[in-house]
């Protein structure tokens, strides 16, 4: 069987695993386990990205693991949908309604079935291994999962290449550190350890974010502006960098692409206007420029300079012009030849560094030469709702969730609790809990944890691979995804021997002969051979080879081939009726919807919460404490205000992400954010939102 428990011989040393939540450090894990129970889940001293730290959610990881109100059997719907009311059922029951269930729908049209998932799980083999190959089989819709980071990575794509930048650990050896939309301390731990080392050793770090975050408070500086608004603050920093000729000549002519448009560019965007533009001060981008120049390459002695170092996170490519931003601020390395030291340059994603065998995993094979439509998973809320029609083929009649709880990540989820609550939506839920989506479930089928089967990963914050193992056997009658849909595709008939691969095959075929798989097996994670300084010469991986400013690719696709600033779908200062903008960053406990009801880590959060300024508490009456309704055209969401200067002025911060049911009114946040997407990659734009708020 594919979940038998394989683990280490000494049943007192500890279990290798490796972290599955949607993080850029995906940490080694070491499992204690006694008596077939763990007991204890902590860092791998011996992986130097993890170095025995965890942050406190995945420390907790048993208690989420042993959680009283586990999902540890089969359940069948019987009362309303969204109403919670299940009554038990067994396997065989469960699988073969499924299955009878889903022919009948494919046997009129297979596109009116649809997967949905994201990151519940990054393991590459319980994300899309054997769940891709069942819906390839089958002709379903196909997901576009962009959720999370499409636009950032469509930036870095046609500027850099791909998904790829400096090596994290060489952040330590900085002399200047620009943290970019994140807030590392709460969702990046072991960058920030990497970037206080270098503070220790006299490193500037400046952190620009609208909320002043926990990261903010241990920078040097905070440069808080509108959301939004982080495109046309880098193109004034060109700005400056060029008025003042703080740039690596010799760099941008060897190995960029459209200098000379972008610098016409820039130079429109002085820091007067950018100021306006960006709710700061003229003096403040005047400054961070001259921060930023003072490390250029030419400045400081050629190869030994250049050790200026920028971390970017999704915080801020999640509005209209998310991966324009992207782009600029990628560009900006170039400009003052920071690529050429390995103390120096962008990181925003590293997984564009992994050699997945995506068709090993995934078999598109299988679909035999159909092409089925793709549906956009930020829109879901608009296309459960959607009658059948030329445009948009067939209504989605049947929806398969896993490893995602749309009903509380997904934006304006008025319409997504709409079309979940459709009775002629059959609705099938893998989870480990009752979560909002799953109340709206006509079967609900137990999953297993990261504790419990074999899985292989990639990262997006470093560049090791790292193997699972499973510490534990599934408790009661849980299933890797992997099994559930291996069971499920024989119900459904499916005879193509992939479908019989054991999970461990799986993990073997994640990277084929890419990873010595032995080495994973011996200590649970293998370092990618990659250069320490990717870009000292060029050889980006972009079609010219350069870092492309300007980008022909783009051109031939219909939009600009030079970055600019998008102005946000909903821009401060547009709307008399919804004066104030909302970001929705997440909980420091939480991991979005993950972890929320993990006692211990709810009690340490407390209540759904909106951050306001002072000014803008006192024009509405509000004290800290006070029930609020945060309020826009998409709908309204009450919870409880905290007065303080982690909002600037003009901003508020919901933070996220609760699940519905725990809110004062049953919704949350998401409520309020809209299905509109970014100028590229086709992501969402949750942090591109204006409300007005009153008290309650």
């Amino acid at each position: 069987m594919s979940h038998v428990v394989l683990t280490d011989a000494n049943p007192t040393t500890p279990v290798r695993g490796a972290c599955p939540h949607d993080c850029p450090d995906t940490c080694a894990l070491l499992t204690t386990v006694q008596n077939g129970v763990a007991i204890k889940v902590q860092g791998n001293p011996a992986h130097p990205h993890t170095d025995g730290v965890l942050c406190t959610k995945v420390s907790r990881y048993p208690e989420r693991t042993y959680h009283p109100e586990r999902i540890l059997q089969p359940y069948k719907r019987v009362g309303l949908k969204g109403a919670g009311q299940f009554e038990p059922v067994s396997w065989q029951a469960a699988l073969s309604d499924i299955a009878v269930r889903l022919h009948a729908i494919a046997a009129r049209n297979p596109q009116a079935i649809l997967p949905y998932s994201y990151a519940g799980t990054m393991g590459l083999v319980q994300s899309e291994s054997m769940a891709a190959r069942f819906f390839n089989q089958l002709g379903a819709s196909q997901l576009e999962r962009t959720i999370c980071a499409a636009a950032g990575g469509e930036g870095l794509v046609h500027t850099l290449g791909g998904k790829v930048g400096m090596r994290v650990e060489f952040f330590s050896q900085s002399k200047l550190i620009l943290i970019w939309g994140s807030n590392s301390i709460a969702s990046n731990l072991h960058f920030w350890r990497y970037a206080h080392a270098a503070k220790r050793q006299g490193a500037k770090l400046i952190c620009i974010d609208p909320r002043k975050s926990e990261t903010a408070d241990k920078c040097h500086e905070h440069i808080a502006l509108l959301p939004g608004t982080d495109g046309a603050l880098a193109l004034s920093i060109m700005q400056q960098l060029i008025v003042h000729d703080w740039l690596d000549h010799d760099y941008l002519t060897r190995y960029t692409l459209g200098w000379e448009q972008l610098k016409a560019r820039a130079l429109q965007w002085p820091p007067e206007r950018a100021a306006t533009v960006c709710g700061i001060t003229p003096e403040q981008i005047q400054n961070l420029a001259r921060d930023y120049g003072a490390c250029a390459a030419s400045a400081v002695g050629g190869a030994q300079g250049g050790s200026a170092a920028i971390r970017m996170n999704y915080g801020l490519q999640r509005v209209h012009g998310g991966a324009n931003a992207v782009r600029l601020i990628a560009s900006l390395p170039a400009l003052i030849g920071a690529w050429r030291h390995r103390a120096g340059g962008v990181l925003l994603s590293s997984s564009g560094t992994f050699p997945v065998q995506k068709a090993a995993l995934q078999r598109p094979d299988l679909l035999a030469g159909r092409t089925p439509r793709s549906i956009n998973m930020v829109t879901i809320g608009d296309d459960l709702l959607r009658p059948a029609s030329a445009a948009f083929g067939p209504a989605i009649e049947a929806l398969i969730v896993y490893n995602s709880n749309p009903v509380a990540v997904a934006p304006e989820s008025g319409k997504v609790v709409q079309g979940f609550a459709r009775e002629d939506l059959f609705t099938v839920v893998l989870e480990h809990f009752k979560t909002d989506t799953a109340d709206y479930a006509d079967y609900i089928l137990p999953a297993t944890t990261q504790l419990e089967h074999w899985d292989v990963h990639s990262s997006y914050g470093h560049t090791d691979v790292l193997l699972n193992r499973p510490a534990i056997a599934p408790l009661g009658q849980a299933k890797p995804n992997t099994q559930i849909f291996r069971e499920l595709a024989a119900h459904m008939g499916f005879v193509d021997p992939c479908f019989k691969e054991t999970d461990e095959a799986l993990c073997r075929q994640a990277y084929g002969d890419q990873v010595d798989f032995d080495a994973l097996l011996d200590q649970g994670f293998a370092t990618l051979p990659t250069p320490e300084a990717p870009f000292a010469h060029g050889h980006f991986p972009t079609p010219s080879g350069r870092c492309e400013f300007f980008s022909q690719r783009l051109v031939d696709q219909g939009f600009d081939g030079l970055p600019d600033h998008v102005p946000n779908h909903e821009a401060v200062a547009t709307s008399s009726l919804y004066p104030l903008a909302m970001i929705s960053p997440p909980a420091r406990n939480f991991l979005n919807s993950t972890f929320v009801n993990v006692n211990s880590l709810r009690q340490s959060e407390g209540e759904p919460l909106l951050e306001i300024h002072p000014a803008d508490a006192a024009a509405r009456g509000i004290a800290s404490g006070d029930t609020v309704r945060v309020f826009n055209s998409r709908g309204s969401y009450r919870c409880h205000a905290r007065v303080n200067e982690r909002a600037r002025p003009g901003v508020v911060n919901g933070l996220g992400v609760w699940w519905r049911k725990l809110g004062l009114d049953g919704t949350n946040v998401n409520q309020l954010t809209s299905q509109k997407l970014t100028d590229l990659g086709h992501g969402p734009t949750f942090y591109d939102c204006l409300v007005q708020v009153e008290r309650a």
